[in-house]
């Protein structure tokens, strides 16, 4: 397979501030790799030939794919897969726009593909007919299919915290569980964490939507002075856990395995998480059109999706690959039934519709 290695760390892949080392167990060792479970058969609508260019995150998210579904993929379906990192919905509107479409397909998020869609016409439409039907109705949109599952949660450090921490009420609650704390800010263009504010306020979890800002800023304001750092790259957090200068910070799940496997005594708490996803995109226009929609049904099957459970901790949108999953792994997987059901949807809708108002309001607010 020819792949292109990232030199850049894509968010959620990998741990720069920690190390080499301290990524191992994002990509499981051989051993296990010889028990993960085989695809060994795909219905012929998916085979065909040439190739797909596929543009990722690069790193070790990477690695997990190319060991989970694009050597099984072109082994099975003679397609070549070529893979690229530094997928970028900037880069793919300027590609759509000037008719230099070097991508046949995208990891970006829903929201991402979302929000071009709402500007122009940028993504082709999923072939919903070939892909498998234990994908969840919950992950299939228009004009993407998501494909990954993961989680913004709570996480804390045993050795500082008395007591197990659950939601946000005790994340804000610096008297019961005192501390220093850091949350998601918008420096790097990401949206702030209203929906931890509101539920602090007491508001359900099923009633967050649509966001109130005014409460949820009112909510902030009760907690502004113990966040020490609003983050905006995953490795921030873990490295503020690892020298003990938070007792609590909010996190991308998927980087607390690592840090947890180097010994640091920290845990997570799901209650209360947004479930977040990365979604396929094929660029309009794309050369590959065909091949990416066919890789597109593949990876979202049930084996190839327990596959990249196995490699990095995040989550399954097939319904069916629990069943390939090993307990033990399962239970620190965000789509895991006990998991799931602790977790809050996000709502890429809602922040498509509202996401200026509410960051310059929130941007407004932490200068004041």
């Amino acid at each position: 397979m020819s792949k292109l290695r990232s030199t850049r760390f894509g968010r959620r892949t990998t741990l720069g501030l920690l190390g080499a080392g301290i990524t191992a167990p994002f990509i499981r060792p051989a051993a296990a790799q010889a028990a993960w479970p085989e695809q060994t058969t795909i219905p012929d609508i998916l085979k065909g030939s040439g190739e797909v260019r596929i543009a990722g995150f690069g790193g070790t998210m990477n690695d997990a794919q190319i060991k989970a579904y694009y050597e099984p993929f072109e082994k099975i379906s003679g397609i070549k897969v070529r893979a690229f990192p530094g997928s970028d919905p900037t880069k793919i509107k300027a590609m759509v726009e000037t008719g230099n479409v070097e991508w046949d397909l995208a990891q970006l998020s829903r929201g991402s593909i979302m929000n071009l869609q709402k500007r122009g016409d940028y993504f082709e439409k999923i072939d919903y007919d070939i892909v498998d039907s234990g994908v969840d109705p919950a992950y299939r949109f228009e004009y993407g299919l998501e494909m990954l599952v993961w989680a913004q949660v709570l996480a804390y450090r045993k050795d500082l915290v008395k007591g197990e921490p659950k939601g946000w009420s005790d994340f804000w609650d610096t008297k019961k569980f005192p501390g220093e704390r850091a949350m998601y800010g918008t420096t790097s263009g990401g949206f702030p964490e209203m929906e931890f504010a509101l539920m602090a306020a007491g508001v359900p979890p099923d009633k967050v939507y649509p966001i109130d800002i005014d409460k949820a800023l009112a909510s902030y304001e009760k907690i502004k002075k113990d966040v020490i750092k609003w983050w905006d790259t995953g490795a921030v957090p873990i490295q503020l856990l690892t020298d003990r200068e938070v007792s609590m910070t909010t996190v991308w799940n998927g980087r607390m395995a690592a840090l947890q496997a180097a010994g640091v005594p920290a845990e997570i708490s799901w209650s209360q998480g947004l479930s977040k996803r990365d979604a396929w995109g094929i660029p309009k226009g794309a050369k590959n059109k065909a091949n990416a929609m066919k890789f597109v049904a593949y990876s979202t099957m049930a084996i190839p999706q327990a596959r990249i459970a196995f490699a990095i901790p995040y989550g399954s949108v097939n319904n069916a690959s629990n069943e390939y999953i090993p307990p033990d792994r399962l239970a620190v997987l965000p789509s895991a039934p006990d998991i799931k059901k602790q977790l809050l949807n996000y709502n890429y809708d809602w922040w498509i519709d509202n996401r200026e108002a509410a960051v310059n309001r929130f941007n407004k607010w932490l200068l004041s």
